[in-house]
């Protein structure tokens, strides 16, 4: 396995629609995912889509809920119902900064792993947040882009320190 160069905000792969996978089980495919889920790791990541790591494929990782790491190759999501929530965001992408986006709360997942098993569910909370974030990588935006409240928007050594304040 191998830490990738993580690109960041300017890139211009990171506004490019990434192209789907043609074959989950490709040897290739394989050892991106153990690579990116590396670069996750070391990183201090929750999520990282291919693009950041500047391959345009369709796919994404992220933290499970039980501490592992699960991949998710030509991912579909569907908002569940109507209720969205306001959160804050980071990216590896736009390291040092942070900023609150609206997502859907729940959300219905389809897609592949790297067994090339097809895989749906649900997901809801920070995992949601997560998988939508990851899947607007694949589709060459980014959070700022979302944002609709950009007072909400800042450093986080700034945003910690106000928070402080207020506290």
């Amino acid at each position: 396995m191998a830490l990738l160069k993580i690109a960041r905000m300017g890139h211009p792969v990171l506004l490019a629609p990434a192209a789907p996978v043609d074959d989950p089980t490709a040897p290739e495919i394989r050892r991106l995912v153990a690579d990116m889920a590396e670069t996750m790791e070391d990183a201090s990541g929750l999520g990282l889509a291919a693009p950041q790591v500047h391959v345009g494929l369709r796919l994404f990782v992220w933290r499970t809920g039980a501490g592992g790491i699960s991949a998710l190759i030509n991912p579909e999501l569907e908002q569940v119902g109507e209720e969205t929530e306001l959160g804050w965001e980071g990216c590896l992408s736009i390291p040092g900064l942070r900023g609150a986006v609206r997502r859907a709360s729940r959300l219905r997942f389809r897609g592949f792993d790297i067994d090339g098993n097809a895989v749906d569910g649900e997901a809801a909370g920070l995992v949601a947040r997560v998988m939508q974030h990851e899947t607007d990588h694949l589709d060459g935006l980014l959070y700022p882009m979302r944002m609709e409240d950009f007072s909400l928007f800042g450093f986080n050594e700034e945003l910690a320190r106000a928070a402080r304040k207020e506290g």
